[in-house]
């Protein structure tokens, strides 16, 4: 198989699921500003510096652990590198290191303050040496990533990414250009099957392996749980994977069964909770969920705590009206609420007591009402305009935020 554009390596469904998830994203982040009056956006703030430290963290790692591919060290792989980036046409070349990962057989791409990186590991490599033109597929699919910004992409997407169904779809379909772009790096196409092999049979076994016997096993992907599961993971079954190589290899449409109609329905009421690209994208998610936490849980204990402190607010109106009474009867302040026919042992889960004192001065001290280190309270103070009682309800230690418009 020969493509000669690099625009031919994008799997059918990716742009489609992309547009979708930009759609909802954009409504959502916009609804989210604007519904928090542009607070969202501090603690947008305080994830990147959190994401700042993290990254740099994992970043540090890799550089202060990992070997960095050059041409002094390991100049049979910076060839093969160079050559992936010259085939899928990437001018900026991430920086790139080898890194033993305990018998793990992976690889991934991450960024950081817009500087790419790729990681290999080693025991793929040290199994592809039987093999090295291999080598290049396993290159090829960590630079799709970058060369589709993937990584660049993920966090806007974020909110749509955890939606059932259509989260997972586009994270398999990523993978699934990803390795188009693997096989774009080789050579030879066959190749491409050879690396996919070495990830599914281990350092060994790989090269005794049928390929295409490999790729056959996706016959039985289309019953109930595989399919189910599948459409709630990020990452395509192995053999399908293999199974589309094959059939792009040979130009023909890949042999798989469909998906149960009924893990369709059952994953629908499921939510995207797996992760695309390893620590960094755990992280990532880790910190925009406790962004999301940090503003939707505070917001509604303030929306709980207004509702208990209007219990306050609506006896204030009711003592106010009766000391106001007895002030135009009487033209004085009452030496008690009692003498105002004001019941002063009220209380409440809200309130802790109620008293006047000689100024006219209404104060209505709280129970467990959050305020700067002192007990919470709100004044109505009374002030003569134009020969009329005015009552000023701003006093007390009550905080703004948890008062009526007119009282702030």
């Amino acid at each position: 198989m020969k493509i000669e554009k690099i625009t031919d390596f994008t799997y059918k469904h990716e742009n489609k699921l992309f547009g979708i998830l930009m759609f909802i994203s954009v409504i959502f982040w916009a609804a989210l500003i604007i519904g928090t009056l542009g607070i969202a956006l501090v603690y947008i703030l305080l994830f990147f510096i959190f994401y700042l430290f993290a990254q740099s963290a994992f970043i540090s790692y890799l550089k202060g652990t990992g070997v960095k591919i050059t041409a002094d060290q390991f100049p049979d792989l910076y060839k093969q590198y160079l050559q992936c980036c010259e085939k899928l046409d990437i001018i900026e070349k991430p920086e790139i290191y080898l890194i033993h990962a305990d018998g793990a057989f992976n690889a991934f791409a991450t960024k950081f303050l817009g500087v790419n990186f790729v990681a290999l590991y080693s025991d793929v490599v040290d199994a592809l040496d039987a093999h090295k033109p291999a080598i290049k597929f396993y290159i090829g699919h960590e630079l799709g990533h970058i060369k589709r910004n993937h990584l660049k992409w993920a966090p806007i997407l974020f909110p749509a990414a955890l939606l059932p169904l259509i989260g997972a779809a586009y994270s398999r379909a990523c993978e699934y250009t990803c390795d188009l772009y693997g096989v774009a790096a080789c050579d030879n196409p066959n190749d491409a099957a050879f690396g996919l092999a070495a990830i599914a049979a281990g350092g060994k076994r790989w090269s005794k392996m049928s390929v295409d016997q490999y790729a056959k096993q996706s016959a039985e992907s289309g019953a109930f749980w595989m399919s189910f599961h599948e459409l709630i993971s990020d990452y395509p079954w192995m053999v399908k994977r293999m199974a589309h190589m094959r059939s792009d290899i040979k130009g023909s449409a890949p042999d798989v069964p469909k998906r149960s109609f009924f893990a369709w329905l059952l994953a629908l009421f499921v939510p995207r909770i797996g992760t695309s690209g390893g620590a960094p994208m755990i992280l990532v998610t880790i910190a925009i969920i406790g962004i999301l936490a940090a503003i939707a849980i505070p917001a509604y204990q303030d929306y709980t705590t207004r509702a208990k402190v209007s219990e306050a607010f609506i006896l204030g109106d009711t003592v106010k009206t009766q000391v106001e009474t007895y002030i135009y009867d009487n033209n004085t302040v009452p030496p008690s609420l009692a003498d105002a026919g004001v019941n002063e042992n009220i209380q409440s889960a809200v309130i802790d007591s109620i008293s006047i004192n000689e100024n006219g001065v209404i104060i209505i001290d709280l129970a467990n009402i959050p305020t700067n280190g002192e007990t919470s309270s709100i004044l109505f103070t009374p002030n003569v305009v134009d020969e009329k009682l005015v009552w000023d309800c701003s006093g007390g230690s009550l905080l703004p935020k948890f008062r009526p418009a007119k009282c702030r």
